[in-house]
């Protein structure tokens, strides 16, 4: 039997003669639970919005992308195209043209970026769930699908014959230009659609038909700028990765979803790391509390602890048992703010208590992982804050009643 456990289990449980030591436990111990607490909503609430803020641009990016690794351009070959339609880990795969370029209407141009797409793009990724109004792009044709953005900044309508749009690109070459004409390549579409994502993509993007895009720019057939695939479900992105990059070799580099949106990722986890800090900082002036609470019960036990030691009981005996003590209440008093964290956590996510808008809760993740690192939290600073106390235990406390 672990006898300093037993009696920091007993000196846990009752009450002390002095009133003003039970108040400082207590407030230790409703410290910690509230820290707990608070820290565990907030990470959180930091995860409900990273998933919030990636679920719109996961929208339109797709599981790996294989991008030029020199230039603006490569050129699929016949065979790779093959070898790629009997590869197992996809599911689709598309082939894209991106290219900056002016989109003009009437007196008002916008630069964007333009987007030809072929027709599996749309099993690539869920572009029609987008679509704030209008339709997707047909092939073989000039339509056009803009961002929101775009439209409005060009006072863009849905199928507006009498809007016409032109679509220009600069012309590759050395020299000085002469005339608009000998500047820049030029194409007339029609706008069929209007999505809406996020503002960065609505400002940014124009679909349209990957056949448009490559007379535009004089493509050749096979040029392509990159592509976009789909993994079947199941499937280990890392190998498919590897078979991917076997087939098309140097000339491409191969991004997951994270990689095509590393600033966004780093900044979403620079800002998570930074509250948890910044909360770890307040659990460490909460357990002030817990050394101070248990730096007066040690004053208030000097007689017992006198006695425990005239019987027998080392100093490190009589250290741990204050050492248990602060420990079990810091780790009781994690699992406690635990257990409200979740309940609270749970309820906004059921019945959407706090409101963003009027129409969107604030959005909650609850990952294990969180569970984990604040209990780890709670009990590492609540060991470092009983080993403290314990210290100041000396053998003349003990002998000097």
């Amino acid at each position: 039997m672990n006898v300093s456990l037993h009696i920091a289990k007993r000196y846990l449980l009752s009450k002390s003669t002095n009133n003003a030591i039970n108040f400082i436990t207590y407030i230790a111990i409703i410290g910690v639970i509230l820290g707990s607490a608070s820290l565990f909503i907030v990470l959180s609430g930091f995860a409900g919005l990273k998933d919030f803020t990636l679920q719109f641009s996961s929208e339109v990016d797709p599981d790996l992308k294989a991008q030029t690794a020199i230039g603006k351009s490569f050129f699929l070959t016949e065979v790779e195209t093959n070898k790629l339609n009997n590869l197992d880990d996809l599911a689709h795969y598309s082939k894209i043209i991106e290219e900056r370029v002016i989109i003009a209407s009437g007196d008002k141009n916008v630069l964007a970026v333009l987007k030809g797409v072929d027709a599996n793009f749309q099993n690539v990724v869920a572009i029609d769930s987008t679509l704030d109004h209008g339709s997707w792009v047909n092939q073989k044709t000039n339509q056009l699908v803009v961002g929101w953005g775009i439209a409005n900044s060009l006072s863009l309508g849905v199928l507006s014959y009498t809007q016409p749009i032109t679509v220009y690109v600069p012309k590759p070459g050395k020299g000085a230009i002469t005339s608009k004409k000998n500047a820049y390549n030029s194409i007339n579409a029609i706008n069929v659609g209007v999505f809406f994502i996020n503002e960065e993509l609505n400002d940014t993007y124009v679909y349209a038909p990957i056949d448009l895009a490559k007379n535009l720019l004089n493509y050749e057939p096979n040029q392509l700028t990159s592509l976009e695939f789909k993994l079947k479900n199941g499937v280990d992105e890392n190998q498919a990765k590897n078979n991917i990059q076997s087939i098309l070799g140097d000339k491409v580099i191969l991004k997951n979803r994270a990689q095509l949106n590393d600033a966004l990722y780093k900044m979403l986890n620079t800002e998570n790391l930074a509250v948890y800090l910044i909360f770890t900082l307040v659990l460490i002036i909460a357990f002030f509390n817990v050394i101070g609470s248990l730096i007066m019960m040690i004053l208030d036990k000097k007689r017992s602890l006198n006695t425990l030691f005239n019987i027998g009981t080392t100093l490190k005996d009589i250290r741990k048992i204050f050492f248990y003590q602060g420990s079990l209440m810091s780790v009781i008093g994690g699992l406690i703010g635990l257990g409200i964290a979740l309940i609270i956590t749970t309820l906004q996510k059921v019945f959407s208590l706090v409101m963003i808008t009027p129409t969107l809760a604030y959005p909650i993740t609850i990952k294990f992982e969180n569970v984990i690192i604040v209990f780890l939290t709670i009990s590492v600073l609540g060991i470092v804050a009983s080993k403290i106390a314990s210290a100041r235990i000396t053998k003349a406390l003990v002998q000097n009643i």
